[in-house]
């Protein structure tokens, strides 16, 4: 009897044991990052396909949250974010566009979360937001496309594109459609040699104003246009494709953007959205980035065939404070000079 009972109380014991490790392996699937399921609202300025490009390569890894893309120009999603503020909810859970000049406004005007993804530390620290409202993801610098069919003498400067011998040639994108443009606006316009001079000599030129990047690299690559200014991927990107272009870091140096991202306060799906931001910050991530064609802003990942690492690049910057708060100004400077 006394052996039976030992039996009993072993056999208890272990179904206890077993139990226990059985509720603490489930209860560790659950906390676990890759068992998350649900929906993220992206609202992106970021070409299509290389959005989902991205999006294909997190739901690998994510397999059970469900992306939902809204994609426009940057000056068009801040209008959508700010109509739905007005409105009383930010559809958005995560916002990835243009500039940080862009997410400056957003964060004055109290939209976005401060989240400090562990990866953000893998980041130049003059490209992550003091505020941890938002981080750079990418490096995108803004220079010269020229078709070379039709250009024999191409420029290697900004203040090249003023000759007469690029009458009628040149494209340019439009700062009230394109983030880019208009953080390239804020930039030029405040650079010694540059300035509004620059712009007033392009419109002298007869320069074309178009609605986005897309827009200029099409024009360029058709041969309408024989020259103009874009991001660097685009250009870069459709050369290697086999189109008659190249592209050129200018001799004054470029404006860069990072397209950062941001987590927007009171999201519906929080825990996702810092789920995808800290995907695309990751090497994992970032290595995407780079085989999408960017420069990719992570160290130690290396930089795609044909662009400058942002260690090789002259970059043109300005005081973001001053930026923001002359962008609405210097876009309305635009309209009158352009009209």
């Amino acid at each position: 009897m006394k052996i039976k009972w030992r039996n009993m109380i072993v056999l208890l014991t272990c179904c206890v044991t077993a139990t226990i490790l059985l509720t603490a392996c489930g209860s560790d699937e659950t906390n676990n990052s890759s068992a998350a399921k649900g929906e993220v609202n992206l609202y992106t300025s970021q070409p299509e396909a290389d959005a989902q490009k991205l999006i294909a390569s997190f739901n690998k890894k994510y397999p059970d949250i469900r992306i939902k893309v809204f994609r426009s120009g940057t000056e068009e999603i801040v209008s959508k974010i700010m109509a739905e503020k007005k409105m009383g909810k930010v559809q958005a859970d995560v916002v990835l566009v243009s500039d940080a000049a862009i997410f400056e406004q957003l964060k004055k005007r109290d939209i976005m979360d401060a989240y400090e993804s562990p990866e953000a530390k893998n980041i130049p620290a003059e490209l992550v937001d003091k505020d941890h409202t938002y981080v750079g993801t990418k490096v995108m610098a803004t220079g010269i496309i020229y078709n070379t069919n039709i250009i024999k003498q191409p420029p290697v400067s900004f203040k090249d594109l003023l000759a007469p011998a690029y009458k009628n040639q040149e494209i340019i994108p439009s700062p009230l459609y394109s983030g880019a443009a208009a953080y390239n606006l804020s930039i030029l316009t405040r650079t010694s040699g540059l300035g509004w001079d620059f712009y007033q000599g392009l419109k002298d030129n007869n320069v074309m104003v178009d609605k986005g990047n897309g827009n200029v690299l099409n024009a360029v690559s058709e041969g309408t246009k024989g020259i103009g200014l874009i991001v660097d991927y685009m250009a870069i990107r459709a050369k290697a494709k086999g189109a008659p272009v190249d592209f050129i870091y200018p001799s004054e140096g470029v404006p860069v953007i990072t397209e950062p991202i941001g987590v927007v306060k009171n999201s519906t799906n929080e825990n996702l959205a810092k789920i995808f931001e800290d995907f695309v910050l990751s090497e994992e991530g970032q290595k995407i980035t780079a085989d999408i064609g960017y420069t990719p802003i992570r160290k130690g990942i290396q930089v795609p065939e044909g662009f400058k690492s942002i260690d090789e690049m002259k970059i043109l910057a300005g005081n973001i404070t001053e930026i923001v708060k002359n962008r609405d100004v210097d876009k309305q400077k635009f309209t009158v000079l352009f009209q």
